[in-house]
């Protein structure tokens, strides 16, 4: 696994493992002209959030959205007497994690984390939750034009937050890990056998864009690219092309590189492996 900080002040992704899961988070951004209700950030509420999701998932008798339910209520009571958790402006987080329980890997994706499974000869697919791309259309493709860095781009990417905000964890909108435990049933979760996986990758979208949004890499030779060299690698190409791209003349985007973290999993005589 491995991790690196984007343009931001501080990385907000996280990563945790444990003998039988892996998790990784990807904190929302909230832009500095704007109010915050959490006097503890989003940095503290990633790390939170995750450290309990990985003890929760230990337990096989644990439904993954369970676990995640429980995660929130109780990152929830540590906020209690010190932060408005009632305003729209509180941290929240992306979600991607896989457990391995007996035969059966069991996987949870909410919002944006990408999730890439090598299922042999049914070859390689993903799972994403892309419903944040189906909300402020108007204000997401204003954000998406450049040149990043300036101000007016900030400007318009704090306008697409503002409106985000409004529409999170909320029936029509899109749902994300934050203060609402009701967000985990919106989670999309499955199991497959262990038999059939051969290897994995759990990719914040800073992460992937070389495949999704970039468009240099296919998702098998991401695979490969996480295998032969890893994750490390894959982040160093990410820059790579980013810097290519200063502005994001070539490829729009919020911001010129953003947080990027990656998991990688392979299966060899039925066992996990991580590198």
């Amino acid at each position: 696994m491995a991790s690196a900080q984007g343009a931001g002040a501080a990385n907000e992704d996280s990563v945790h493992v444990s003998p039988t899961g892996v998790v990784v988070l990807d904190g929302l951004s909230a832009p500095q002209d704007l109010p915050m209700g959490c006097i503890h950030g989003t940095p503290w509420f990633v790390r939170q959030l995750g450290a309990r999701l990985i003890n929760l998932i230990g337990d096989n008798a644990v439904a993954l959205r369970e676990a995640l339910r429980t995660a929130i209520a109780e990152v929830n009571d540590l906020h209690r007497g010190t932060c408005a958790l009632d305003q729209d402006a509180v941290p929240a987080t992306t979600v991607v994690m896989v457990r391995e329980r007996d035969d059966v890997l069991d996987y949870l994706v909410l919002s944006d984390n990408v999730l890439v499974l090598d299922l042999g000869d049914e070859g390689v697919q993903t799972v994403t939750d892309k419903r944040v791309e189906e909300v402020a259309g108007e204000e997401m493709r204003a954000a998406l034009q450049g040149p990043t860095g300036t101000p007016e781009h900030a400007a318009r990417v704090s306008a697409l937050v503002t409106v985000q905000r409004q529409l999170r964890n909320r029936p029509g909108g899109y749902w994300v890990a934050s203060t609402n435990p009701a967000a985990a049933d919106e989670a999309i979760t499955g199991t497959v056998e262990l038999g059939q996986v051969r290897q994995a990758a759990l990719l914040t979208d800073g992460a992937s864009r070389l495949a999704d949004s970039f468009g240099a890499l296919s998702w098998v030779q991401l695979l490969d690219l996480l295998r032969t060299e890893g994750p490390a690698a894959l982040i160093a190409r990410t820059r790579a092309v980013e810097l290519a791209d200063p502005v994001g003349e070539r490829w729009p985007r919020f911001k010129q590189s953003d947080d990027a973290t990656a998991a990688y999993v392979r299966w060899s005589a039925r066992r996990m492996a991580r590198c």
